[in-house]
């Protein structure tokens, strides 16, 4: 087992990681690192018969949100689901491997799709209308593949399936605020009041919800651009989530996605009534309160995880507001 420090990973291993699964000759691979990942290790990779991409998954010990922990494991069953039946363009994966015989992590190698990332494009406000239209039109799709339970359903099993959403968002929840309890961001009183808050507004979430196949983490960064506003690409499904996609919109809110023009493309109209609006509250906050165990645990940043919190509780503060 090889170790790594700073998550920078000698050439020898990464020959050894691509060769073992994929016929190149070692002296012929390059790898180049891509800089903007916020949680795996990713390299393109040219030299075998195809473009390729590797993705390193962090450490064991890098400390998590408790969906976090071997999530890459779902993503080889959700993107053949996507390939299959919608066409949204999602990468194959051809390998993910979570053997550790020669790296002390699981990692994946998958195609190379054309485009670059939302971040790094210089586009006008027409271009951006036609990009996100395409990604509202494509997430709709995604969202027309339904399940029976709820919840993180993926091979990291990180929580029991539920039945019902508000089971399942109950369980979400309270998994969360453990994981702030135990980075020491809430007190004794502030975990009684985010545990009784969510009882307190129960009502709004018991309703029928389809259990929709859920991105969660739809940005700039994750939406690959070609030819100025064609998108070539949608990754990132290790977050994914089967629940209501009121949850999915919340973090499109968050990240700037839910524009006019996202909304023409996914073409059905939001739910603004006042328990949708008491959802979103708390929807934010749960897409908030991630940030404070990872500012807290993988940036040692405690000032900025404080930020969080405090964000966090200033959304659900907005409860009150809310006639």
């Amino acid at each position: 087992m090889n170790m790594t420090v700073n998550n920078h990973f000698d050439r020898q291993i990464l020959v050894q990681l691509i060769t073992r699964h994929i016929r190149a000759h070692p002296e012929q691979l390059r790898f180049e690192r891509v800089p903007t990942g916020h949680f795996n290790t990713t390299y393109f990779v040219e030299g075998a018969e195809r473009p390729l991409v590797l993705r390193i998954a962090p450490p064991d010990d890098a400390g998590f949100v408790f969906y976090e922990r071997g999530m890459m494991a779902q993503e080889p069953q959700i993107h053949e689901i996507v390939r299959r039946r919608t066409s949204v363009p999602v990468p194959e994966i051809f390998v993910f491997d979570a053997t550790r015989e020669y790296i002390d992590r699981d990692y994946l190698i998958m195609e190379k799709l054309p485009g670059v990332p939302l971040t790094q494009c210089r586009v006008n406000r027409p271009q951006l209308d036609r990009i996100l239209h395409q990604v509202g039109s494509y997430l709709r799709e995604i969202h027309s593949i339904t399940s029976d339970k709820y919840g993180y359903l993926g091979a990291h099993h990180c929580m029991e399936p539920q039945n019902d959403w508000v089971s399942a968002f109950r369980v979400m929840w309270n998994k969360l605020v453990d994981d702030v309890v135990e980075a020491g961001y809430y007190d004794a009183d502030e975990e009684r009041h985010m545990r009784r808050l969510l009882e307190r507004y129960s009502s709004v979430f018991e309703r029928p919800v389809t259990s929709r196949l859920l991105h969660m983490d739809i940005w700039a960064q994750n939406i690959l651009v070609a030819d100025g506003d064609k998108v070539t690409g949608i990754l990132d499904f290790d977050r994914a989530l089967w629940g209501d996609k009121e949850i999915e919109f919340a973090v499109l809110d968050y990240c700037g996605i839910s524009e006019p023009a996202f909304w023409e493309g996914y073409g059905q109209k939001r739910d603004t009534s006042m328990e949708a609006l008491i959802r979103r509250a708390f929807y934010l906050a749960y897409e908030v309160q991630k940030y404070i165990v990872i500012r807290h645990y993988r940036h040692r940043d405690p000032q900025s995880a404080h930020r969080y919190k405090i964000q966090t509780m200033r959304l659900l503060a907005q409860l009150a507001e809310i006639p």
